[in-house]
């Protein structure tokens, strides 16, 4: 059983040791305000390092938090530091400036908070099962490539260059931009991506020689307006982390980390929390590439909208305490300013 003044003691030891990333000894515990003797406070520190909450290093006398000893001080001792104000006006001017699209505001989001940091900042938008398709373009670029662009009721507007089949003519694209707009604009996006699997087919069918073909570049257009696009800002951050990586391993982060379903999957990744913001330390994020980092994961809501992701991805001796509560303010200023913009969108 652990004594409240053992648990003052591994909590002390954590925040010096998260913001310094020095050992603690028994004279800084003193220092910082253990009304204990010397001696019993090696004693404590010894049972915590038996609990298996703190580690010795062989450099000193002092000890440092193991995995399980974040685990605990995160769940039973972590107080979020209160955000200062110069860090809320910075926040709040970056996210005052002019924005075009909903996806602007997404990716600015997660340049802001990896700013703040120095860390690596993820950010999703809100649920994409919300969207309606709301309009559809080809804009032909010359004989074999045009660019499509898909827009959304939510403000998404997603373009992109295609490669068109030999086998395609001016006026098959023709048909097929008629098709789009007569069938599936103005519908819910889980409503177009049901009626690509059924409806669709049987129409390419009747109007294509070549319907497989047709169907392909349907795939390829309409399939990205489905893609939960995850913005990543600071990926080299993990560099500074003072993890001791081989080039490989660096390589592989980096690589992890451009892969948009793979940062989905470990974004929404399922968490026994009733919280909206949870902390994932080590072995608990499921990749071995990222055994000696942890991540904070943050929702928020926009009314009528859906939710969204933000996450923070750092170092296991991040200063969770500081970072909790910027991530949880953070969080808020972000519903805050999508919400004005969605507003502006419905005028």
């Amino acid at each position: 059983m652990i004594t409240e003044r053992q648990k003052n003691i591994l909590r002390l030891i954590i925040q010096s040791y998260t913001n310094t990333g020095n050992p603690v000894g028994s004279k800084k515990l003193m220092e910082d305000g253990v009304e204990s003797s010397s001696a019993t406070i090696r004693n404590d520190m010894k049972a915590l390092e038996e609990y298996g909450l703190l580690l010795k290093t062989h450099s000193s006398s002092g000890r440092i938090p193991s995995m399980l000893g974040y685990r605990y001080y995160v769940d039973h001792l972590l107080r979020p530091a209160e955000v200062n104000n110069e860090e809320l006006q910075l926040i709040r001017h970056s996210f005052g400036k002019e924005f075009h699209e909903i996806n602007d505001i997404i990716e600015q989001s997660a340049e802001i908070l990896s700013d703040l940091t120095s860390y690596t900042a993820f950010s999703l938008g809100p649920e994409v099962k919300e969207r309606r398709l709301t309009g559809f373009r080809i804009v032909p670029l010359n004989e074999r490539q045009i660019i499509a662009i898909i827009v959304t009721d939510k403000g998404n507007v997603e373009s992109q260059v295609f490669a068109v089949p030999p086998s395609v003519s001016s006026q098959d694209l023709e048909k097929m931009t008629q098709i789009i707009n007569e069938k599936l604009v103005g519908e819910p996006l889980l409503t177009v991506y049901h009626r690509l699997r059924t409806e669709i087919p049987m129409i390419l069918h009747r109007y294509f020689q070549t319907p497989d073909g047709m169907m392909d570049l349907f795939d390829a257009m309409l399939g990205q307006a489905f893609d939960e696009k995850v913005y990543v800002s600071g990926r080299m951050n993990v560099l500074d982390f003072g993890i001791q990586k081989d080039v490989q391993q660096i390589k592989s982060v980096y690589s992890f980390m451009q892969d948009s379903e793979e940062l989905t999957q470990l974004l929404n990744a399922t968490v026994t929390t009733d919280s909206p913001i949870a902390i994932r330390i080590g072995t608990e994020l499921g990749n071995e590439l990222l055994d000696d980092m942890s991540m904070i994961t943050a929702t928020y809501e926009v009314a009528g909208h859906g939710k969204g992701t933000i996450a923070l991805l750092g170092p296991t001796s991040m200063p969770y305490s500081k970072m909790f509560g910027l991530v949880d303010v953070f969080r808020h200023e972000l519903a805050s300013k999508l919400g004005t913009y969605y507003r502006f969108l419905d005028e």
